[in-house]
């Protein structure tokens, strides 16, 4: 296992192929399996992935956590990686973070590819699920955060991949969970996003419940400069559900985009 320190917490990453470095971030409340499957597809790439804090291998310290934390967390893994720029692609919680870190540290990004996900989100109603977890554990919110992962005809044709996901997302620390979804409650991109210069490509699933594109992938599309859309028939964890589609869409847009 391959580790990285951003100041006392302990960052678990994992580096695959060679070619054009390719960072992924994943959602809150999955470890970096969420790629598995986009893998075999991304042959072509120096891919680096990594468990966010509170997440997988990585610690889980204690109380909320900020977008400008797991953006530093990404830098301390592209330096010991010895990359200096990636194209970043992140889904959810890992698109904020991949609009934080081109905000950050312009310098490390070539590229964006944002996945299910938004700029924005009801606070209200992450803060409930903080509260939750913090409470009564992971278990108490399994339910609604697999009915919002995956759309309803994959949870019924794939019922054991999903059981899967369930599983490991029940042994996450609780702690670890809700100082995430602290990061995506408070977050405050909306008004910062427009100063974003990178090329931008927007994946968005058409049965996604979480970030539905209206409200969420198209604010982004209207802020950041030339963004690119892409609508694929899957839910909010598009890379499990249609993984081929999925790599080809990000391998299409990387192979094309004009980096700065």
């Amino acid at each position: 296992m391959a580790f990285a320190m951003n100041g006392d917490v302990r960052l678990h990453w994992r580096e695959d192929g060679a070619g054009q470095p390719l960072l992924l971030l994943n959602s809150v409340g999955y470890d970096l399996s969420l790629w598995d499957a986009v893998m075999p597809y991304l042959s072509g790439f120096r891919v680096i992935r990594m468990d966010m804090r509170g997440h997988g291998q990585s610690d889980s310290p204690r109380g909320d956590y900020t977008l400008d934390q797991i953006a530093a967390d990404a830098i301390a893994v592209l330096d010991v990686a010895k990359i200096g720029a990636a194209a970043v692609c992140g889904l959810s919680l890992g698109g904020m973070t991949a609009m934080t870190l081109a905000l950050n540290a312009p310098e490390r990004v070539s590229a964006l590819a944002l996945a299910c996900t938004s700029p924005q989100m009801d606070p209200v109603g992450w803060d409930a699920r903080i509260q939750i977890v913090r409470n009564d554990g992971v278990a108490a919110v399994a339910d609604a955060v697999m009915a919002r992962f995956f759309s309803e005809h994959f949870r019924r044709d794939h019922a054991g991949e999903t059981d899967a996901v369930r599983a490991r997302f029940l042994k996450l620390n609780p702690q670890g969970y809700a100082g995430g979804c602290a990061a995506i409650r408070d977050m405050a991109l909306l008004g910062r996003i427009s100063a974003i210069q990178k090329p931008t490509f927007i994946i968005a699933g058409e049965e996604d419940v979480a970030t539905p594109f209206e409200g969420h992938g198209n604010e982004i599309q209207r802020r950041i400069a030339g963004a690119q859309v892409k609508m694929l028939p899957a839910g909010h964890i598009a890379p499990v559900e249609v993984p081929a589609a999925f790599a080809a869409a990000v391998t299409d847009f990387l192979s094309g985009a004009s980096h700065v």
